[in-house]
């Protein structure tokens, strides 16, 4: 039965890959498209660490800035939810706190687009402590110094406002 469960969730996660390979590629719409047909198959209620995953990259095919933090809010929840309930293993644990600096730092770009610079500066802060999960030392694929130089100049743009 585990091993019917695992198949499974790495069919989502191929899945939801497939549609990120489509978004990097610049095609927004139809990543949009799968992903919302993805969403309405794992639903409100599914694995954490999906509806997270995919809740992550669907803000980022939102025109509309209120839509984009929606989704970033969900990709939180998500995230959080994985934590608090102890349901991920210890890979997932550590992927999850790899990725809170980065669900931070969306939340921070989609505060800004909002004109909302307080919560912009909280999520940054988030981002920002929450990055010491993160490699610094080069052996990492370049995701943890990619996400602080974001947070630089995010901090950046923040001071400039």
């Amino acid at each position: 039965m585990t091993e019917q469960r695992e198949a499974s969730e790495d069919v989502f996660m191929t899945r939801i890959g497939q549609a990120v390979m489509l978004l990097h590629g610049g095609d927004r719409e139809e990543a949009r498209n799968r992903f919302t047909v993805l969403w309405s198959e794992i639903g409100d209620e599914g694995d954490a660490l999906h509806r997270c995953t995919l809740a992550h990259y669907m803000a980022d095919t939102q025109d509309d800035p209120a839509d984009e933090l929606a989704w970033d809010l969900r990709a939180l929840t998500a995230a959080r939810a994985l934590a608090d309930e102890g349901a991920a293993g210890e890979r997932d644990a550590l992927a999850m706190r790899a990725f809170y600096p980065s669900l931070h730092l969306n939340l921070a770009a989609d505060y800004m687009k909002l004109q909302r610079p307080g919560a912009a500066r909280d999520h940054l802060e988030r981002a920002r402590a929450a990055s010491a999960v993160l490699a610094d030392d080069g052996t990492d694929d370049g995701y943890g110094g990619g996400v602080r130089a974001a947070i630089g100049r995010l901090e950046r743009r923040l001071r400039e406002w």
